[in-house]
């Protein structure tokens, strides 16, 4: 369902969906707002990110490199690259490192607190991830291979079919992806922290990793979370009817019976009317 809104309800509903999705751009924000609302012109949302305060905070000089050849991975799993970011000098309790992995193809991410570097810690977050999502065929990092057969020994420790190889550091054809994650990772844990008023970074991490999956990626054309589970994330539903009455809807009856009213509110009245109501297009 796709519905009209209002020339009033435009700054609302872009900012909600803006912090919704870590203050992300354009070509985020418009995919987002096209799925459930129809006449939000781009030029509008494109004013908007031009004054939000915490994007122009944000906002860095673009450097310009070498452009390498992509390469080519067949499945899933193919091979992940891991990464450490230095915390320390926010260090948010006994946390002091962002652990980062992420696969290749479908650019999915992990992220996990880690209170230091040791081969031992991040083994225990990798295996985590594995026994969820599988295991790659080949393990790469940039801090060495030394650590990374650490990290390897202490997996096949507690998991001993286990069979990864260690990738070249350094990779020049998968090195540029990591360091773009890292750095808008930052980036918008940095949003997180100054919208939430935190410096819990620990505590963002979930809903950053969150975000990143579940925005468009221009290389992929899909949103992470769509590569790996074959449709989009859904925030409940949230994810289709307009924000302004999901609120009043509290049972699945309700929910039933707006659907199939077409658009029609519950038969039990709210306690407040709806600022917002949008016009259903078929």
């Amino acid at each position: 369902m796709v519905f009209f809104v209002t020339i009033d309800e435009y700054y609302d509903l872009i900012l909600e969906v803006h912090l919704a999705e870590g203050h992300k751009g354009r070509n985020v924000l418009m995919p987002k707002l096209q799925a459930t609302y129809k006449n939000i012109p781009r030029e509008v949302v494109q004013l908007f990110l031009d004054l939000c305060p915490t994007c122009l905070l944000k906002k860095k000089t673009k450097k310009r490199g070498l452009t390498v050849k992509p390469m080519v991975f067949h499945q899933m799993n193919d091979r992940w690259q891991i990464d450490l970011v230095d915390m320390q000098s926010a260090a948010d309790g006994e946390f002091r490192w962002i652990f980062v992995c992420q696969d290749h193809l479908t650019k999915f991410i992990h992220l996990r607190a880690l209170t230091s570097k040791r081969a031992v810690e991040v083994a225990e977050h990798l295996l985590e991830i594995m026994l969820v999502f599988g295991a790659p065929s080949i393990l790469q990092s940039d801090n060495g291979r030394e650590f990374v057969n650490q990290i390897i020994e202490s997996l096949k420790d507690t998991w001993p079919e286990l069979k990864i190889v260690h990738g070249s550091p350094r990779h020049s054809q998968s090195q540029g992806s990591v360091e773009r994650a890292n750095q808008d990772i930052q980036d918008m844990l940095s949003a997180w922290m100054l919208t939430y008023r935190t410096k819990q970074w620990s505590k963002g991490l979930k809903y950053v990793a969150s975000q990143k999956n579940s925005a468009l990626h221009q290389g992929t054309g899909r949103s992470p979370y769509e590569a790996v589970f074959g449709t989009p994330m859904k925030v409940g539903i949230s994810s289709s009817l307009p924000s302004a009455l999901v609120p009043y809807l509290t049972t699945e009856e309700e929910l039933l019976e707006f659907l199939e009213g077409i658009g029609r509110e519950p038969s039990t009245p709210p306690r407040a009317s709806p600022t917002r109501q949008g016009k259903l297009v078929n």
